[in-house]
């Protein structure tokens, strides 16, 4: 669930980009979290702003953790490790040296199905940019994919979904 705080995260995020920006529409990621540290350091920042930016670093230190020890091939050719940990769906997870058969079952098909998805997004990102590539190629005159989804593929506000940007 979003909550009214993680909305004004988002929009801390949101203005310290846009303010990095260069004229080639540009910015550098490290920039940006300086950025937004200096504004989370801020000694009038609504404490609902700061517990919500706390709770986003907590999760983002245990997704790294997670990441960390995902358990991948070893030089010694195989994948276990005690210390790794193996996802097993709706945020559980287990040691790995601790997993069981059914465990492993389990890990197994939401690799296949996570993979399936991957899958599925590269194709649909691979078909998008195909078609604005040769849309590109077309319209020798368009510069900017802003313009040329609004050109060619008439894009406008009305097709924006507020639904899939952060925070709506």
């Amino acid at each position: 669930m979003t909550t009214t705080a993680d909305i004004r995260l988002q929009r801390i995020v949101e203005r310290a980009a846009l303010a990095l920006t260069d004229d080639k529409g540009r910015f550098r990621k490290d920039d940006l979290t300086d950025a937004v540290l200096e504004e989370l350091a801020r000694e009038d920042l609504d404490p609902h702003i700061k517990a919500a930016a706390r709770r986003k670093l907590a999760e983002s230190l245990v997704t790294g953790f997670g990441e960390q020890r995902n358990p991948r091939r070893r030089r010694t050719g195989t994948l276990f490790h005690p210390d790794d940990v193996v996802k097993l769906g709706n945020g559980i997870w287990v040691w790995m040296d601790r997993a069981t058969d059914s465990d492993l079952l389990v890990w197994s098909r939401l690799s296949r199905r996570n993979r399936a998805r991957v899958d599925l997004a590269d194709a649909e990102v691979q078909d998008y940019v195909d078609q604005r590539i040769d849309a590109f190629r077309a319209h020798a005159d368009v510069v900017y994919l802003g313009d040329l989804e609004r050109v060619v593929f008439g894009w406008t506000e009305d097709h924006a979904d507020q639904a899939d940007l952060p925070g709506a």
